[in-house]
């Protein structure tokens, strides 16, 4: 499966809201430097254990394999955002929010082993984003919306262009793939299968 939507209720225009309390200094920008034309930054909400005191590099991806993942402080400053996560009935590892800015892209990239057929998922919360945002998987469109979340398998190529004049932010999920979240996925009205 290369993507499908979650039937998971979302309060949009409440996520939208927190946005506008985000401190600006905490955001930085992606590490991966070479994926990327233009501004792409991140801000680390939960993490691995290990770098709860660390720099957020460090807290804003699922580098780790082990079971010890905690909220950094922020987040408890974000009760919808937590709301949503706390909806997940599958074990959360890491979750930042990303802002692809206007006029930025994402080239295409693959994250080997992030899909849910190695026991891993990744799931995006679209908070804001424009008519001119493509996000595409085997270059396929994902036709993701405001107010909805998305599994996106990141072992196949992707890629996201913002051609339009409003950053993108996503609440981005590194989470189990365990028995409920593939129920969830087997069930979407959404989805699009990997094609052999």
């Amino acid at each position: 499966m290369l993507f499908a939507r979650l039937d998971i209720p979302v309060s949009s225009e409440a996520l939208k809201q927190e946005l506008k309390t985000l401190p600006e200094s905490g955001w930085i920008p992606h590490v991966n430097r070479q994926d990327y034309d233009g501004d792409w930054d991140v801000l680390p909400l939960r993490c691995h254990a290990e770098h709860k005191d660390a720099h957020p590099i460090l807290q804003g991806f699922a580098i780790h394999s082990g079971d010890d993942w905690v909220d950094l402080p922020l987040l408890s400053q974000l009760p919808n955002i937590a709301s949503v996560l706390k909806q997940l009935q599958c074990p959360v590892k890491s979750a930042r929010l990303m802002r692809l800015h206007a006029g930025a892209a994402i080239k295409p990239h693959s994250d080997n082993g992030l899909a849910v057929e190695f026991g891993e998922a990744r799931l995006h919360l679209c908070i804001e984003s424009n008519q001119q945002l493509e996000f595409r998987i085997n270059n396929q469109p994902v036709p993701m919306q405001e107010g909805e979340l998305w599994y996106v398998n990141v072992d196949q190529s992707h890629q996201v262009n913002n051609k339009g004049n409003q950053d993108r932010i996503n609440l981005v999920v590194d989470c189990v793939a365990n028995q409920w979240l593939q129920q969830q996925l087997e069930t979407s009205s959404l989805c699009q299968p990997e094609k052999r």
